[in-house]
């Protein structure tokens, strides 16, 4: 049997066992009563660990996986059907399907989950907006400024519930991070340092052969093609982090993976979801942190180590400074700050969401927008684009949030966008 007739036959047998979706019965949305059913994009390492919570929820159900890497599928698959057991819930057989656009053409799933590498989000998920299926997107969302831009317009133009994978968002410490914050507990913000890795560097690694079990060609995708090598596409026995982040055009090094997470909270604890710094002032000559950003407001941020090492944010207040991290938040000089439940009088409080995940599913359910919808997860990722563009420039950078780009610099807008391959188009929606 041909891999297609396969599929379509699997398919139309997985259906008669699973609950009929909202849209073949004609609703336009998800009915409250119906599962919400989920097709997986990208199942690496970091796609199999979002898998593991969304089986946690009686409210959705995974049908369909797609990945360019068929080891990975079939790994997906088995850790499935571990996940299932764990919560003593039915084995399901899942569909495995090479061609993304193939399994966005099911009529039967509803929302997709979207962890391919960074250079693959935006054509993706403009791709699943077109086919009517709500998405929840790893970071960070864009690898461009334009990317970006055309996921927050897809996703309006379909009437699509978009949740960024930021989930810094829903965890109780960042959230009361932001509060105390927000609410004035260390005066008023002056500085701000973060403590992340590097920018991206150009791709050096040489190429080797090409497993059997990958489709490298697709794998590459609309960014221009080079060779193989498993430091960017890691086999299934390999347990690292794939290191196509660290590199251009597939990632953009730490100041984007990282900063998606942290430069995210302080766009959050800021207040600044709607907007984005006015200036960015790289170091000089090719130092690999030090850059800093300023707001209208004239709070500054510096990509810099203030503390123990990386991942962590530091605010400074005029009556105060507060340090956040995933392992710890502290308080000076009242270091009982931290633990003391806000008062009733806090009104600028911001919105709880106790699981990411779930706060997507309810999403969906009730057509609103999520803690991280597509326009705040765009705006971060802007701050994470245009940080790397002035490392690359070397040079200072006047930024209008507004039109998105750079003020009297059109070489700098040249780097807001970047080409695409063969029949790719993010465009085009």
């Amino acid at each position: 049997m041909k891999r297609r007739d396969f599929i379509h036959k699997t398919a139309a047998t997985a259906s008669v066992f699973s609950i009929v979706p909202s849209h073949v019965l004609g609703f336009g949305t998800t009915a409250p009563n119906d599962k919400i059913q989920l097709g997986f994009i990208g199942v690496g390492k970091q796609g199999r660990g979002l898998m593991t919570n969304f089986v946690n929820y009686d409210s959705a159900s995974v049908v369909a996986v797609s990945d360019v890497d068929v080891n990975k599928m079939s790994f997906f698959s088995e850790t499935f059907q571990k996940a299932l057991a764990k919560k003593n819930k039915p084995s399901q057989n899942l569909d495995e399907i090479a061609a993304y656009r193939e399994l966005l053409e099911r009529k039967d799933i509803d929302a997709v989950v979207i962890a391919s590498p960074d250079h693959w989000h935006a054509q993706m998920a403009v791709d699943a907006a077109k086919a009517g299926k709500d998405i929840y997107c790893e970071k960070p969302l864009s690898s461009s400024v334009a990317e970006g831009r055309a996921m927050v317009d897809s996703a309006r133009k379909y009437n699509r519930v978009f949740q960024t994978g930021s989930m810094q968002r829903s965890w109780d410490r960042f959230r009361q991070g932001v509060n105390l914050i927000r609410n004035g507990y260390i005066g008023e913000i002056k500085e701000v340092k973060v403590a992340i890795g590097a920018p991206y560097k150009a791709c050096d690694l040489p190429s080797q052969p090409i497993p059997e079990t990958i489709d490298w060609n697709a794998w590459i995708g609309p960014a221009p093609y080079r060779g193989y090598h498993f430091d960017l596409a890691c086999p299934i026995e390999d347990k690292r982090w794939g290191m196509w982040r660290d590199y251009t055009p597939f990632g953009g090094g730490m100041i984007t993976d990282w900063g998606a997470h942290m430069f995210d909270i302080v766009q959050w604890a800021l207040d600044m979801d709607d907007t984005g710094p006015l200036h960015f002032i790289p170091p000089g000559g090719v130092a690999v942190e030090g850059l800093t950003y300023t707001y209208a407001n004239g709070i500054t941020v510096t990509h810099t180590k203030w503390g123990r090492g990386n991942n962590e944010i530091q605010f400074i207040g005029t009556e105060g400074r507060l340090e956040i991290s995933r392992g710890y938040l502290k308080t000076f000089p009242n270091t009982d700050l931290a633990k003391t439940p806000l008062k009733e009088t806090d009104t600028n409080l911001v919105y709880n969401s106790p699981n990411h995940h779930e706060d997507w599913l309810d999403a969906i359910k009730n057509r609103t927008r999520p803690i991280c919808d597509v326009e705040v997860g765009h705006r971060t990722a802007t701050v994470c684009n245009v940080a790397n563009i002035a490392y690359a420039l070397q040079r200072p950078l006047e930024w209008n949030p507004q039109s998105e780009k750079f003020i009297n610099d059109p070489g700098a807008n040249l780097m807001l966008d970047r080409a695409y391959r063969g029949p790719w188009d993010y465009r085009d929606f």
